[in-house]
Formats: C-alpha cells, structure tokens, sequence
C-alpha cells in the first residue's frame, strides 16, 4: 500500500491522450501539493485544456496514470467521487436561477422527508460562503444575469471550492475580465490557497501567472516542455519555453 499522508494532492504521471490517432498529449507528468497553485501554459492546441479535461474526467488518457493524494483512480468514474471541481470559461452558471441555486447546482439541499427545496438552508449557505470568500455580490438571492462578469467568476469559483475536497482547476479564470475585476478574482483564487486545496490554472497572462502561481508548467505542441518554479524563472525563459526559440 503506498503511503498516501505525504503524497501530493494531485499526481499526473506519462500521461498519453490520443483522438482518432493523432497525439494531443503525450509524455505529461506532473505533482501538485495541497496549498500550491500551479499555472499550466502554452500556446493555442498546446494541450492544456485537454489535460484540465483529462483530470476531470471528461476524457480518459489513452495511457499513463492519475492520483490523487496517493490513490491510483480512473478519472471517468472516480473524479466527481474525489472532488475535483473545474470552472470552465463559459463558467457553466445557469444565468435565469439566483445565486444560492449556482452554488448547489445538482447538488439541492432538500427538506426531509417531504422533499421540498431547504432554500433557506441554501441561501444561509451560500452567504456563509461568499462571505468566506470576500466574493462581492449584492446578495445570494439576486440572479446571476444581473451580475458584472466578475462577480460571476466569483460565484463560479465559490461553488468549485465549497465542493472540492482536493482539487480545483481554473481554465482561463479572468479571460474576459477588466483589470479590476481581474485583481478581485485573483484575491479570490489566493484564498483558495490557504484552504489548502491544489489549484492548477491555465492563463494566456504570464502578469497572472507570475502574480498568483509557485511554479508553472510549460506545454508546446502536446508534449511537455518543463516545470519552473516562479522564483527561478522570468517570462523570458518562459516565452522561450512556449514557443521553443532559445
């Protein structure tokens, strides 16, 4: 049995995947700790939202293994059960239903044994939790139409850390956003640190990813280039690394 108290929260190791035979990812390997953001960055078709979907468990890998802290899992069947939470870019938020209902999303509370919706079980929830979070909306009960597009990034990331036991991946978190909207969702991503969760984040934003990430991981046309901790490195090197001029 391996000795899963000290393993990283997430492990990737030799990961393949393969679509109708052409190689989208090959030869990945990578650990992140609890309480570590690690960026995941790359050019267009550099495979990174690939990956992002291989460890959620959209797609299986075509090879190689996943754990998480320690446990050999097959990410298609056992990724929800382990707690990974994704914010995808289109933030997947139902933008008709208020706030408090994003957060539990599938997830309802319900009154026993009636089977009623607990709303007010949901909404002292979810305020409990925006407050946590330093989220800033006007309330849980307002409908997330009605909100800026920070405020909705907001949302979307308090309901992947108030389900996500191990794991939170962030796909392009601030893509559409101002500068001050940015710097609010990135107050937001470092709090999620010291809930100590394992955060990996793609960004076209190498500002971002030198502001909020320990180490960054480089991809280019699938394969891995390398691993850089953010103190040893300068974008220079990163630049290069992206785009494989030396």
């Amino acid at each position: 049995m391996p000795n899963v108290s000290n393993a990283p929260a997430l492990r990737l190791t030799d990961i393949r995947k393969e679509f109708s035979g052409l190689v989208a990812i090959e030869n990945c390997s990578l650990a992140i700790e609890a309480g570590e953001i690690v960026a995941l960055v790359g050019d267009n078709g550099a495979g990174k939202s690939t990956l992002v979907k291989i460890i959620a468990g959209v797609h299986p890998p075509t090879a190689g293994t996943i754990e998480f802290a320690g446990k050999t899992v097959q990410p298609t069947t056992d990724a929800n059960r382990n707690d990974v939470e994704v914010v995808y870019q289109d933030l997947a938020l139902a933008d008709q239903q208020p706030v408090y209902m994003n957060l539990f999303l599938g997830r309802e509370k319900i009154k026993r044994p009636l089977g009623l919706l607990d709303r007010r079980g949901m909404i002292d929830e979810a305020q409990a939790l925006v407050s946590q979070l330093d989220v800033r909306i006007p309330s849980v009960t307002a409908t997330i139409r009605d909100l800026s597009g920070g405020q909705r990034q907001g949302v979307a990331i308090a309901r992947a850390f108030h389900w996500a036991k191990r794991i939170v991946l962030l796909d392009e978190p601030t893509a559409a956003l101002g500068v001050a909207e940015t710097a609010r969702v990135e107050e937001i991503i470092k709090t999620l640190r010291t809930q100590n969760l394992a955060i990996l984040i793609i960004s076209h934003s190498l500002d971002q990813v030198f502001r909020l990430a320990d180490r960054i991981c480089v991809l280019r046309r699938g394969s891995q280039v390398g691993i850089r901790r953010t103190a040893e490195t300068d974008k220079n090197e990163i630049v290069s690394m992206i785009t494989g001029l030396a």
